[in-house]
């Protein structure tokens, strides 16, 4: 990708995150970038081009923050991993703040309603997501840290509730820091194998 495609892509995002899609213009955009917008339509056939390949983006980039996390931790059991995936995510929604932003507004979701790209993009962040907590918890089975349940769904609710946390960050609507503690406290009761050995 040239120097030039990466600053349109990485002020598109900035703009989404904070006016939303719909108020987002390419002129403003071309302002921003110090670009002329025919330079943008030459990268990006439109502005819903530009904001799939924005979700796209985060999409790959999520997935390979996660991957690298995972292989330079060593956890002893599943629901350590699953502690660990808690506990990056949150590093990741501060660190990737106004990508995390885009994936809350709700503008994305009304395009994925008029738009089965968009909604592909979306399901697929979301599908890897949850698959890390999910793998997590089937390796928790497996070595007896995690009690027998369906996984997917386990999972589907302990991104939930992390994910929940997250949005009010968002919305700026409480502290979810605060409340990372009790977080990880209800999903290990909700995990947890306490039957002995």
């Amino acid at each position: 990708m040239t120097a030039r495609k990466e600053a349109i892509l990485k002020a598109a995002a900035n703009l989404f995150a904070e006016r939303g899609f719909n108020e987002t213009s390419m002129a403003e955009l071309a302002k921003v970038t110090g670009v002329a917008q025919g330079t943008i339509f030459y990268h990006f056939n439109n502005k819903e081009e530009l904001f799939l390949k924005v979700l796209d983006d985060f999409r790959t980039s999520i997935t390979q923050e996660f991957e690298n996390h995972i292989k330079e931790k060593n956890f002893t059991t599943g629901l350590e991993k699953v502690e660990g995936a808690l506990n990056f995510y949150l590093y990741l929604a501060g660190s990737m703040e106004e990508r995390f932003r885009i994936l809350h507004r709700h503008h994305a979701y009304e395009l994925a309603r008029i738009n089965p790209v968009c909604r592909v993009h979306l399901e697929s962040i979301y599908s890897c997501l949850v698959d890390i907590f999910e793998k997590a918890i089937l390796l928790g089975q497996q070595d007896g840290s995690i009690r027998e349940m369906d996984a997917r769904k386990a999972a589907l609710i302990i991104y939930t509730m992390v994910d929940g946390l997250v949005r009010f960050n968002t919305y700026d609507l409480y502290d979810g820091g605060v409340l990372s503690n009790e977080l990880f406290e209800s999903c290990r009761r909700i995990l947890e194998n306490n039957k002995s050995c």
